[in-house]
């Protein structure tokens, strides 16, 4: 009877364990910096923020509001602070439904 050793590993799996650890390593390489946003996003998500929120401040009779909007949010949420006069609220913006909530 011939023994077979379980460690011996047919050149065919070799290349494909390497080939699986390539693939890998480079998914994980490349989904680190997709979440990354480049600085135009996030000026961009700033500028979506400020208008949702000015919109729904006007549409509560707010007039001109200063807006001071947060510069990342959470990471589920856009922040900003409207004032106007000795009316102060608070802006949430959902990222994911685009809604945005007022204090």
């Amino acid at each position: 009877m011939l023994a077979v050793n379980p460690w011996i590993i047919c050149t065919e799996t070799r290349l494909l364990l390497r080939l699986s650890l390539i693939a890998a390593a480079a998914t994980a390489a490349l989904s680190g910096s997709a979440l990354a946003s480049s600085p135009d996003a996030w000026a961009d998500f700033r500028t979506e923020v400020r208008g949702a929120c000015l919109a729904a401040a006007r549409a509560q009779g707010m007039r001109n509001p200063e807006v001071v909007t947060h510069p990342f949010g959470s990471p589920s949420y856009g922040i900003a602070v409207l004032r106007e006069g000795d009316d102060k609220r608070i802006c949430v913006f959902n990222k994911a439904t685009k809604a945005v909530e007022l204090t």
